[in-house]
C-alpha cells in the first residue's frame, strides 16, 4: 500500500473512509457529516418532535425536508450567480461551526429543473467522504424548489489565488510539497472509489481555516467501473486537459485526472499555467512542444484516435533534464514526478497511487505543516465566486489575460 506525502500509511490520513471495492456503500467518517439527502434519509415509524409538530397537510418526505432545513441558519450571501447563490451559515446546535449554503437554482432548461452537474456533485460528494475532499453535511428543498447544498466553510479561497498573487504571497518547496500531498490524497481517494473528478484545476482546491486544501466542484464527475462504457471528451477546462481527451478519446481512465494534477504541480512552481492554449488545436501544439509530440512511437494507437491531429514538425518527448531545467527548485526527484505525471500515453502515465509511493516525498525539504502554509485574505468572498459558478464552465477570455506564454523553444 503507498507512503503518503506526509510519510504515513494511507490509509492513516483518511478517517474511517468508505470501503474502495464498494464504491457505492455510504461512508462512515469522523467528520460532522450526514453525507445525506432528506429524500434519502431512511423513513422511520416514528417521526421526531420537530416533525411532529410541522403541519399535518405535509406528507413525510416534506415534513422530513422541513425538519432538516430548520437545522441550518442562512446568513450573509457570499456569491450571486445565474447557476447558485451562496450564504454563510452555522447549525442551530451549534453556533460557532460555520457552513456555507449553495442555493442552486431550478433551471429551466431541464425538464425536472436540476441541472445534471448538480446531480452529479451531489452524487459523489455523498460517497466520498476524505479530509482532501469537501464535506457535504446536508441537502434540502426550498420553498421555491431551489435545491441547497451544506457544504463545510472553507474561509482562504482557493490555491489559485494564491498562485497569482505574486506580489504579496511567498511560498517556497515546502510548501509546494505540502499543497501537492493534498491533492494527491484527494485524487488517489476518487480514484480508489471508481470516480474520475474531471476538472480538476487551482481554483477548485479550496483552503480550510487551518490550512488545510479540499478537492472541490465535483459537477462533471463521474464513475469508470463500466471499462466499456463511452464516455464523453468534452471535459477538463482546456489548459489542464491531456492529450486522450484533446483527440477525442471516448474510453479513458484516472490517467486525465494525473495530468492535470501535473499541470497543476507545473503552476505551483512557475506560478503561471504551464500550457495555456487559447483554443483545442494550439492546446496540442503546445503540449507538441512542451512534452513532446504524441507518434505510434511513444504512444501507440494514438493516430487512430479520433480527433488526431499535430502539425508536421515532430518534437521530441522531453527528458529528465529538460524538467529539471525549467523547475528547478522542486530538485531531480521532483522533476522526476512531474515528468511521469506528463508522460503522453496515458497506459504508461504514473497513478495516484505510484505518485504517493514516490522519493519526492522522502527528500527535504519536508511538507510545511497545514497551520503554517502561506495564507491570504479575502478568501470568504473568493469561496463565494467559486462555489456559485457553474461546475466545469472557463472563461477563457478572463483567463488568457493572466496567463504568461512560455516560449519552449527557448529551452531546446
Amino acid at each position: 500500500m503507498a507512503v503518503s506525502p506526509l510519510v504515513m500509511h494511507p490509509t492513516d490520513a483518511l478517517q474511517n473512509p468508505r470501503s474502495a471495492s464498494s464504491p457505492l456503500k455510504n461512508a462512515s467518517s469522523a467528520q460532522a457529516s450526514s453525507n445525506g439527502t432528506p429524500s434519502a434519509a431512511p423513513v422511520a415509524p416514528n417521526v421526531s418532535a420537530a416533525a411532529a409538530a410541522l403541519p399535518a397537510s405535509m406528507d413525510l418526505a416534506e415534513q422530513l425536508n422541513e425538519e432538516e432545513k430548520r437545522k441550518y441558519v442562512k446568513g450573509k450571501k457570499l456569491g450571486e450567480g445565474t447557476y447558485a447563490n451562496v450564504y454563510l451559515g452555522f447549525m442551530k446546535s451549534d453556533r460557532s461551526k460555520q457552513i456555507a449554503i449553495k442555493k442552486i437554482k431550478v433551471q429551466k432548461e431541464f425538464n425536472e429543473g436540476m441541472a445534471p452537474d448538480a446531480v452529479r456533485e451531489i452524487k459523489h460528494l455523498q460517497e466520498l467522504s476524505h479530509p482532501n475532499i469537501i464535506t457535504l453535511y446536508s441537502v434540502f428543498s426550498s420553498k421555491d424548489q431551489n435545491l441547497n447544498l451544506v457544504l463545510e466553510y472553507l474561509p482562504l479561497g482557493d490555491l489559485e489565488m494564491l498562485i497569482r498573487d505574486t506580489e504579496n504571497v511567498r511560498y517556497g518547496a515546502a510548501d509546494i510539497k505540502a499543497w501537492m500531498g493534498m491533492l494527491t490524497r484527494a485524487v488517489w481517494f476518487c480514484h480508489e472509489n471508481f470516480v474520475l473528478h474531471r476538472d480538476i484545476k487551482p481554483n477548485n482546491l479550496l483552503i480550510a481555516a487551518d490550512g488545510e486544501v479540499k478537492l472541490a466542484d465535483f459537477g462533471l464527475a463521474r464513475s469508470f467501473s463500466d471499462p466499456y462504457k463511452i464516455m464523453t471528451s468534452n471535459v477538463i477546462t482546456r489548459w489542464y486537459r491531456p492529450p486522450e481527451l484533446l483527440f477525442g478519446a471516448k474510453h479513458y481512465s484516472g490517467a486525465v485526472d494525473i495530468w492535470s494534477v501535473g499541470l497543476v504541480f507545473a503552476e505551483l512552481v512557475i506560478r503561471t499555467p504551464f500550457i495555456a492554449g487559447n483554443t483545442e488545436m494550439q492546446q496540442i501544439n503546445l503540449i507538441c512542444q512542451a512534452v513532446g509530440t504524441p507518434t505510434e512511437d511513444n504512444w501507440p494507437g494514438v493516430t487512430k484516435l479520433p480527433e488526431y491531429t499535430v502539425e508536421k514538425e515532430v518534437h521530441p518527448v522531453r527528458r529528465k533534464d529538460y524538467y529539471m531545467q525549467i523547475f528547478p527548485t522542486i530538485g531531480p526527484e521532483g522533476a522526476d514526478l512531474l515528468m511521469r505525471t506528463l508522460i503522453l500515453d496515458p497506459k504508461k502515465r504514473i497513478t495516484a497511487l505510484d505518485m504517493l509511493k514516490h522519493e519526492w516525498w522522502h527528500k527535504d525539504p519536508k511538507p510545511t505543516r497545514k497551520q503554517d502554509l502561506p495564507k491570504k485574505s479575502g478568501g470568504q468572498e473568493r469561496m463565494g465566486a467559486d462555489l456559485k459558478r457553474r461546475p466545469g464552465v472557463v472563461d477563457d477570455e478572463k483567463t488568457s489575460k493572466v496567463a504568461r506564454k512560455l516560449d519552449f523553444g527557448a529551452t531546446k
